[in-house]
């Protein structure tokens, strides 16, 4: 079963940052690393699911002429709203995916410390539904710990072999820190053809 909606209320009742996103270097050299790996210097649209209190968002807006990012708790909501407030492009929902996906499609997917908090119907439900939102030519990154958790059903490594699995994509990065893994896919063409490098999207290959 995936991980109840129940543990993340109670981590959100008792904090305003329960995994100190904030302040952690930690997590500010990972969310480096994220935009760093990110193939185009800016994308039109941008789905950010599991957004927690808005650190990343508010990082990744500026690389993004609009982007929607959502947490299934209403306060992490909040909070990711609040500290987004003044960007522009950017708009906060509470949504549960897969159950609540949005509308339309996206140039840009970042599913961060997300997808090892589902069960294996819901991870592939999950990819399939990330796959059709994505356009063709468009950029998933997914980036996880890699380190046991009893809330976690997998680890960043052990979702490695499933993401490279996914049909639709082709992977551009794969980037193994001993903490997390982060990884780059590109969305095939209709034609199946494979996403440009940035070299090749600056006619340098």
């Amino acid at each position: 079963m995936n991980t109840p909606s129940t543990y993340f209320e109670q981590l959100y009742s008792g904090s305003a940052d329960p995994w100190q996103l904030s302040d952690r270097w930690y997590e500010q050299r990972k969310y480096a690393h994220t935009l760093a790996a990110l193939p185009q210097r800016r994308y039109r649209s941008a789905f950010e699911p599991g957004c927690s209190v808005g650190v990343l968002t508010a990082r990744l807006a500026e690389r993004c002429d609009s982007l929607l990012a959502t947490d299934r708790v209403a306060a992490a909501a909040g909070l990711a709203a609040a500290r987004t407030r003044e960007l522009p492009g950017v708009r906060v929902e509470q949504l549960a995916i897969p159950e609540e996906w949005p509308a339309g499609s996206f140039e840009l997917i970042v599913l961060s410390e997300l997808l090892y908090y589902f069960d294996d119907p819901t991870l592939r439900d999950v990819l399939g539904r990330t796959v059709q939102a994505l356009e063709p030519g468009g950029t998933l990154l997914t980036v996880h710990w890699n380190h046991p958790v009893p809330e976690h059903r997998r680890t960043g490594r052990e979702l490695a072999p499933v993401l490279s699995a996914t049909p639709g994509l082709t992977l551009l990065t794969d980037c193994r820190d001993p903490d997390f893994t982060l990884h780059v896919f590109g969305r095939q063409d209709p034609d199946g053809s494979g996403p440009l490098s940035p070299a090749a999207r600056e006619g340098m290959v």
